[in-house]
């Protein structure tokens, strides 16, 4: 097929390779615009293979939208797009467009579907091609496939090991049927459906009070964007990488239990927070251990609230 790519990032990279080895042309690519002398990873590639490129803020103009149309796209894919484009966009391609979501739709709808499912506890998540429209992830359905949220998975194992292996070839798939002309169009029930925002700092703020899953739940969905975080001496303490233990120990939620070499062990509602990565205000990522040598925290600190 003559297929159109609009995405940005590594997946979308990936996908217009997939699409390429699949045999099919691709006719254009749409990505943000390079920014700060870098260029994005799907607008580079396109670059390289000696594809066009076309500004992804462009398909709001109909200058754009004209410039999209002279590249006689059969199909559109949109690979990782957080850019809300017109429906005529849409609509340019003979064959209409699909749309990569990594939530089971009508779950999770919006931009931050990955960290929602973790931070609400849900035990299964997985990913949605579907026929975009006006609303925001509220298209026909064309395909899905379901994959189990693991107690310890984050943000970035999730979608790095799962949904964005899966997504790269459910769109090979979806393409396929396109190209076949059995590609459905399932209409959500939208009696089910789910919106969140935007997963922002916000947020991320480590309730300690909360039930101890409650707490993991949060820094997980929050690893590695935005980041949890709590306070310590009046500035945000990022926490990353981190084991929950549901043994009991006394003592007020918040309470630094003991501190050695490798990390810090917090007193939770329900259990123990083994923090084992963190970020200060102003620096990397480091290891927890070694950053509470450097501050010097002890055992009996409490992070509020």
């Amino acid at each position: 097929m003559r297929i159109v790519i609009i995405g940005q990032a590594a997946f979308g990279e990936a996908v217009l390779k997939r699409l390429k080895d699949d045999g099919h042309e691709i006719a254009a690519v749409s990505a943000p615009a390079p920014a700060s002398g870098r260029s994005d990873p799907l607008w580079a590639a396109a670059e390289q293979a000696g594809v066009p490129v076309l500004a992804t803020d462009l398909l709001r103009t109909p200058e754009g939208l004209e410039r999209w149309r002279s590249f006689r796209p059969e199909l559109a894919v949109m690979a990782f797009v957080t850019a809300i484009l017109p429906e005529e966009a849409f609509e340019v391609p003979t064959h209409g467009t699909i749309q990569y979501h990594p939530s089971l739709l009508p779950k999770h709808r919006g931009s931050s579907a990955i960290n929602w499912a973790i931070i609400f506890g849900d035990s299964v998540t997985g990913l949605t091609i579907f026929w975009p429209d006006r609303g925001i992830d509220t298209g026909p359905i064309l395909l899905q496939e379901a994959v189990a949220i693991e107690p310890d998975d984050t943000v970035g194992s999730l979608y790095f090991q799962k949904l964005f292996p899966m997504g790269v070839e459910a769109m090979s798939k979806a393409v396929r049927m396109v190209e076949a002309g059995t590609a459905p169009r399932i209409p959500q029930n939208h009696a089910e459906a789910t919106y969140e925002p935007p997963c922002t700092e916000e947020h991320g703020r480590i309730l300690w009070f909360e039930p101890a899953e409650r707490v993991y739940a949060r820094i997980r969905g929050c690893n590695p964007q935005p980041g949890a975080w709590t306070e310590f001496e009046g500035a945000r303490l990022r926490i990353f990488d981190c084991r929950l233990d549901r043994r009991l120990e006394a003592g007020m939620p918040g309470r630094v239990l003991s501190v050695d070499a490798d990390g810090f062990d917090v007193r939770l509602n329900g259990g123990v927070l083994r923090v084992l990565r963190v970020q200060p205000p102003e620096g990397p990522k480091v290891g927890a251990g070694a950053w509470a040598r450097t501050v010097g925290l002890r055992p009996g600190y409490r992070f509020r609230p």
